[in-house]
C-alpha cells in the first residue's frame, strides 16, 4: 500500500493541474463593438461631406453591393462609384444618423441602420429634402479596417415634428 500512495498523489496532481486547462473554452471577444460601427458611420459621413464621392467610396469594399431605392442592385465598388458623382455637387448634402448597430460574435461582420436626409436643389433652384432609412452591412477586412459590403436605402415621408 505504501508504494501505491505516491502514484495516487502524482495522479491527483496531474488531474488537478491539467483538467482545468482541457475544460477552458474560448469565447469570441471582438475588438469592435456596435459603438465602433456607429463611430465609423460618423467618420464615413464626414468623409463624404469633405471629399464628396471619393470620400464616400473610401468606406466601401471592392466587392460591395448597393441596393438603391427603385432600381436594380449595383455590384462592385467601381460600378457604385459611377452613380455617386451627385455627392460632388456642393448644392447636395447627404447626412445620416445611425439608430442601431450590432456585431457578430466572431467580430468580423456587423450592421448599422438609421435615417438619412438628402438636401439638394430642384431645377428651379428651390431647396428640397428627401428623407429615408438605410441599412449598411460592414465587414472587417484582412488589413483590420471595416468596409461597407452592402448598403441599401429607401424613401420615407417627411418626419413629423
Amino acid at each position: 500500500m505504501k508504494s501505491f500512495l505516491p502514484i495516487l498523489v502524482v495522479a491527483f496532481l496531474v488531474v488537478t493541474i491539467f483538467l482545468p486547462i482541457s475544460q477552458r473554452t474560448v469565447s469570441a471577444s471582438p475588438e469592435a463593438t456596435a459603438d465602433t460601427l456607429k463611430q465609423l458611420e460618423g467618420e464615413f459621413m464626414k468623409a463624404a461631406a469633405e471629399k464628396g464621392s471619393a470620400g464616400y467610396m473610401s468606406y466601401y469594399a471592392d466587392d460591395a453591393v448597393e441596393v438603391p431605392n427603385g432600381v436594380p442592385a449595383i455590384q462592385g465598388k467601381t460600378n457604385i462609384a459611377k452613380t455617386m458623382d451627385f455627392l460632388d455637387d456642393k448644392n447636395n448634402r447627404l447626412t445620416w444618423t445611425p439608430v442601431g448597430a450590432d456585431i457578430s460574435a466572431s467580430g468580423d461582420l456587423g450592421y448599422t441602420y438609421g435615417t438619412f436626409e438628402f438636401h439638394s436643389k430642384d431645377k428651379d433652384g428651390k431647396a428640397t429634402v428627401e428623407y429615408g432609412k438605410y441599412t449598411s452591412i460592414w465587414k472587417k477586412q484582412k488589413d483590420g479596417s471595416w468596409k461597407v459590403v452592402l448598403d441599401m436605402g429607401n424613401a420615407n415621408p417627411e418626419p413629423k415634428p
